[in-house]
């Protein structure tokens, strides 16, 4: 879950309608129309990756007048198949893959279950990707691999980093190169298969 307090408003007279802020918003909330930056208030995470960005300093974080609860219930779900999408990921259900909005795996294949059908919906949804935006693309792309979408970046979007291996990708070619200088990839798969099978602290496992 993630309350969002902060909305970004545009001050029109200095946007330039570079497109910039449009290309780094991971929710896909704001566009440039008639060249002017355009918020979609509804859709907007509050992260401020548009203010930050912005060449012009034409983009402000306002408060918002109220938080909205971003967030994607397991209810109602076959939790068994939230379980079933996280482990064909090689994710424990538990496993937080968004440090920034403590966003969990089980949250993330929710919203999958539940429809989402690329990081941007999975961000819009859950929250997750709306800190610092770099390492729970991973997760994410691996998640929604595992539910058979494989997602397009969005045209022109710089917010959006591609799928790299897993140790559980590594050529075996690759293994026998560098075990014998102080890699372990065999024991590292297992020690990872032993956390992602482990027993769920808050609910069933069946």
């Amino acid at each position: 879950m993630k309350v969002v307090n902060l909305l970004a408003v545009v001050e029109a007279e200095k946007c330039k309608g570079c497109r910039t802020c449009e290309r780094v918003c991971p929710v896909l909330a704001i566009k440039v129309v008639n060249r002017k930056a355009v918020v979609d208030a509804a859709r907007c995470r509050g992260c401020a990756a548009c203010e930050q960005r912005c060449p012009d300093y034409a983009i402000t974080m306002a408060k918002r007048d109220e938080p909205v609860v971003v967030a994607v219930s397991t209810e109602g779900l076959d939790y068994a198949q939230v379980v079933d999408l996280c482990r064909r990921a090689r994710l424990h259900p538990e496993q937080i893959v968004c440090y920034c909005t403590a966003t969990r795996a089980e949250e993330v294949a929710a919203a999958i279950l539940r429809g989402a059908r690329s990081p941007e919906e999975v961000s819009f949804m859950t929250g997750a990707r709306t800190g610092c935006k770099v390492e729970c693309i991973q997760p994410i792309l691996r998640l929604l691999e595992a539910a058979g979408v494989t997602p397009a970046p969005p045209k022109g979007g710089w917010q959006w980093y591609g799928r790299t291996p897993t140790v559980w990708e590594i050529p075996e070619g690759v293994k026998q190169k560098y075990t014998g200088r102080g890699f372990y990839f065999d024991e590292d798969i297992k020690l990872l298969n032993r956390v992602i099978e482990a027993p769920l602290q808050g609910g069933s496992d069946s």
